[in-house]
């Protein structure tokens, strides 16, 4: 099975958030991230298991 990864700037528009939110969450290790040089990569499943465990209802 092939994994899907995120771009940062990817997962600031599909939320709708700011690209610094995105990077405060990677570096408070809530969201998971892999870096390569100086860009992050986001699992797929690694966000869908964010914005469950952040679902406020």
């Amino acid at each position: 099975m092939t994994k899907v990864f995120l771009t940062a700037q990817d997962v600031s528009k599909l939320l709708k958030l700011n690209i610094l939110t995105v990077y405060g969450y990677i570096r408070n290790n809530k969201l998971n991230a892999i870096r390569f040089g100086r860009n992050y990569r986001i699992a797929k499943e690694d966000l869908d298991k964010f914005i469950e465990s952040n679902k406020t209802c």
